[in-house]
């Protein structure tokens, strides 16, 4: 039903989703792979789409850790409530990612230990990217990460732009393969 679900809201919105089929567990272990969840107090989801990477996550945290899931499309944002209504320490946000900044304020969050991101830069208007990147950035931490996946080089520059520090991996078992792109300052 998840896949389904995915490929009909691409159908609707093949700009807003950037992709066919959902992440797989391979690219979703990437991603999360260089947070250290024993310390992260505050970690910030732009786009969760279906949970993929957001499974990954809640699996892993510890308890007191906030999550917050930015999702702007409404099907997907349901499918998120239903699926962990339960959970503590989680907020669902159906709105822009380009309004981190007021999400964070209205529930004191001070500062993003870490940020994932599953947003599709390369399908996204160069004012919004830049928009995104920049209200991220503000946000991490010293030492904080920005983590995202895209399926080609072609955002490095955007992104490199406002991180100093880029290191990039390739996962070949995601369909497509993704290059997923730990970034910080």
């Amino acid at each position: 039903m998840k896949a389904f679900n995915f490929i009909f809201q691409y159908l609707l919105n093949p700009r807003e989703i950037g992709a066919v089929l959902p992440s797989s567990n391979y690219l979703a272990d990437k991603m999360v792979d260089s947070i250290d969840f024993h310390n992260a107090k505050y970690i910030v989801e732009l786009g969760p789409g279906t949970g993929v990477f957001t499974n990954k996550i809640i699996k892993s945290r510890i308890e007191p850790t906030i999550v917050m899931l930015i999702e702007s499309n409404k099907e997907f944002c349901m499918l998120l409530e239903e699926r962990y209504k339960y959970e503590r320490n989680l907020i669902i946000i159906h709105g822009s990612a380009e309004d981190i900044n007021k999400y964070t304020k209205e529930f004191n969050i001070p500062y993003l230990d870490y940020v994932v991101s599953g947003l599709p830069f390369a399908s996204l208007p160069k004012r919004v990217s830049r928009d995104i990147l920049i209200n991220t950035k503000n946000l991490l931490r010293k030492n904080g990460i920005f983590i995202t996946f895209q399926y080609t080089l072609f955002k490095k520059g955007l992104i490199g732009h406002y991180f100093k520090h880029i290191n990039i991996t390739r996962e070949y078992r995601n369909i497509p393969p993704a290059y997923v792109f730990g970034c910080s300052n």
